[in-house]
């Protein structure tokens, strides 16, 4: 247990990082560090450490990641079911895991405008879940796993630039439509 208070101890705060500033630490320093202080039990569940949760669940050693991985796969599946009954389409029923909140947390998603609101949308839907699950013991093996998971959160909304979307989405676009960019 010494060597996770040193472990934390190390961990630069990224609570307060915006989505425009420069993050402190890198994931993958993130995850070398970790590997430096955790036992096997602990690097197992590092290993499995991401923002796309497995489709099947599957024990990840960690209560923690397991509770964020029903979580995320839960308001991915209530996106695609939302998106489907947008189209028309049968994307099969809802499953009892699914709460009303993220039900709706999905449909505001799909509802907006703009796709990188939808993005930004959802980003702070997840941190306001993710700040709800935090383990309460601060030098915790989950503990350390949750600062993962708003790293790798942070990380993602930083890739988004509205210039470049825009563009891209033209060019799709004039591609669809035979058009010459």
């Amino acid at each position: 247990m010494k060597e996770q208070y040193y472990l934390v101890s190390q961990l630069p705060d990224i609570t307060s990082a915006g989505e425009r500033s420069v993050l402190p630490i890198t994931e993958k320093y993130y995850r070398d560090l970790c590997t430096r202080f955790f036992d096997e039990k602990a690097r197992k569940a590092l290993d499995m450490l991401s923002l796309e949760a497995p489709k099947i669940p599957e024990p990840t050693g960690s209560a923690f990641l397991d509770k964020w991985y029903d979580f995320e796969r839960a308001l991915r599946y209530a996106l695609v079911q939302v998106r489907a009954q947008k189209l028309k389409k049968d994307a099969g029923s809802i499953p009892v895991s699914i709460t009303a909140d993220i039900v709706q947390a999905a449909r505001t998603a799909v509802g907006m405008d703009s796709p990188l609101s939808a993005e930004q949308f959802l980003y702070e839907f997840r941190l306001s879940y993710l700040s709800n699950i935090q383990p309460l013991e601060y030098f915790s093996t989950d503990a350390v796993l949750a600062y993962g998971i708003r790293l790798l959160l942070l990380e993602r909304i930083k890739k988004f630039d509205k210039e470049k979307g825009t563009s891209s989405y033209h060019k799709i676009y004039d591609n669809i439509l035979g058009e010459k960019a």
